[in-house]
């Protein structure tokens, strides 16, 4: 599995949940399978996203689309957005009270 693994900061994290839900690069029909956004409990003005993709030219291609979205409304929705594309080597869910 692919990730495009994203951070950035947000003038209003509301604001900007607004625009992600809206979905303007449409994550779906490029192969997105999910998703995950998370938010530093120290920074609540900063986010991050995993986008989770079967393939890296699926990722390569999503990078492009967010780079090009990006350059329209960095400073308005988003700023200093820095991402890059991760392959998962090693995964593991452990149950409660499981050591690894």
């Amino acid at each position: 599995m692919y990730l495009v693994r994203i951070e950035h900061r947000v003038p209003s994290f509301e604001g900007w949940k607004r625009a992600f839900d809206s979905d303007p690069v449409g994550r779906q029909r490029s192969g997105v399978r999910g998703y995950r956004v998370m938010r530093p409990v120290d920074d609540r003005a900063y986010a991050m996203i995993d986008l989770e993709f079967d393939t890296q030219a699926e990722a390569e291609t999503m990078l492009r689309s967010l780079r090009d979205l990006w350059s329209r409304v960095d400073g308005q929705v988003m700023s200093d957005a820095q991402a890059r594309i991760v392959e998962t080597v090693e995964s593991m869910e452990l149950a409660r009270g499981e050591t690894a």
